[in-house]
């Protein structure tokens, strides 16, 4: 029988029977379709925490206090009281591979202006902090090193504060009230969005950090010191000289435990990476068992196939056909209609991930190898599920299968 002759008997009888073979096909689109949504967002996920934590700068490194365990309770690391001036000053006096350096100190609480307010965070920082984190100005201008020194009461403001505040309003050289605190508005920062846990980075005011030092949280300690490496090459190296240098400050002895954290963003990229990848398998194994649902449902179908036309089985053993014919034709319909659902479920797939972005805003990304991979699945799924029952189909014997009734 030729390849040909195959396919269409395969094709006219699943004609015969289009609503159980479209019903047979469910479990293949279904689970086609979820293994390709399932890995495109997380291709997408990966690519958006990637992209986030770049954009907040690819090398930029944070310093901040260690936590530590109290009567068997982890205590949070910003709790502890071991960044100071002598390390910043340390840093920009002995580190080679660091080019800008950064204090930083938050404080919770309400803005005010007028009979508007809304609750936000300060953050008190260095005029390089802008640089390490890929700052840019809206409009206005950065507060300066002499704002610094004088402990001046201006600041930069976020969209989302001036969303909230000066609806329609230009809030440039207005006065708002951090507290019980006044500060010039003096810049606008171009919006960010939200960061790769979720925050919303445009909900802040930031200020010179001796201001909210002094002024709001009045403490000489900083809760984190960020820094920016020369380069991402020089990233690790950069890592190892802080914290020689920081240990050196804090003067501690070789037995003795860092009583800091040094993080990059490669670190945290790895981390948030390696988390969406476990969950991506976790649910593209899920997705997959529709596949295998659906394998056993061709399977079932073939055997009441097999069933169904034990004359014609018979008959054409009759005129000439061999067994390796018969295997074939019932093997080429099972495989046929894992195919067709294969190709409607990546179809499915990509219009259920255009939805996703469309209605949701998640990323995604649609990988050509997971397409591929689908093919070749439901092939082989046809081919596993269906041949038992078109080698039971081989081997009837012609006389026994003609009198079946």
């Amino acid at each position: 029988m030729s390849f040909y002759n195959l396919i269409l008997i395969a094709l006219r009888a699943l004609q015969r029977n289009k609503l159980r073979a479209f019903l047979t096909m469910l479990g293949i689109i279904m689970g086609v379709a979820s293994v390709i949504a399932m890995v495109a967002i997380g291709q997408g996920s990966k690519q958006s925490i990637h992209d986030s934590l770049s954009n907040m700068g690819s090398n930029m490194i944070t310093v901040m206090p260690a936590s530590n365990l109290n009567g068997g309770v982890k205590i949070s690391g910003s709790s502890f009281q071991t960044l100071t001036s002598k390390d910043i000053v340390a840093l920009k006096r002995d580190a080679q591979y660091i080019t800008d350096v950064s204090p930083s100190v938050t404080a919770k609480g309400q803005a005010i202006n007028g009979a508007m307010n809304w609750p936000t965070s300060m953050q008190g920082v260095d005029p390089a902090y802008l640089d390490i984190r890929k700052l840019t100005l809206k409009d206005g201008i950065a507060f300066t090193e002499q704002d610094v020194q004088t402990s001046a009461k201006v600041c930069l403001i976020g969209q989302t504060v001036i969303d909230n505040l000066f609806p329609n309003t230009n809030p440039i050289g207005k006065v708002i009230r951090f507290g019980n605190i006044p500060f010039q508005i003096i810049g606008i920062l171009n919006p960010k969005g939200q960061n790769a846990f979720g925050q919303d980075q445009d909900d802040i005011l930031i200020a010179p950090y001796t201001t909210v030092q002094k002024r709001i949280l009045a403490t000489i300690y900083y809760q984190n010191i960020y820094a920016s490496a020369a380069n991402e090459q020089v990233t690790d190296a950069a890592v190892t000289e802080m914290t020689n240098i920081l240990r050196t400050s804090h003067r501690l002895t070789a037995s003795e435990d860092n009583d800091f954290q040094v993080r990059t963003q490669a670190e945290l990229i790895n981390t948030l990476s390696s988390t969406s990848s476990l969950l991506t398998v976790l649910l593209t194994v899920i997705a997959g068992i529709s596949l295998v649902i659906g394998g056993i449902g061709i399977m079932n179908i073939m055997y009441v196939s097999v069933t169904e036309r034990t004359r014609e089985i018979g008959l054409r053993m009759s005129i000439g056909a061999r067994g390796k014919d018969i295997l074939l034709q019932f093997l080429a319909e099972a495989v046929l209609i894992s195919i067709t659902g294969g190709v409607i479920g990546v179809c499915l797939g990509i219009i259920s991930c255009r939805l996703v972005t469309l209605i949701l805003s998640w990323p995604t990304i649609i990988s050509q190898s997971s397409v591929v991979l689908s093919f070749v699945v439901c092939a082989l799924t046809g081919i596993f599920f269906g041949y038992y029952p078109a080698q039971k189909a081989s081997r009837l014997d012609p006389i026994e299968a003609l009198r079946y009734e």
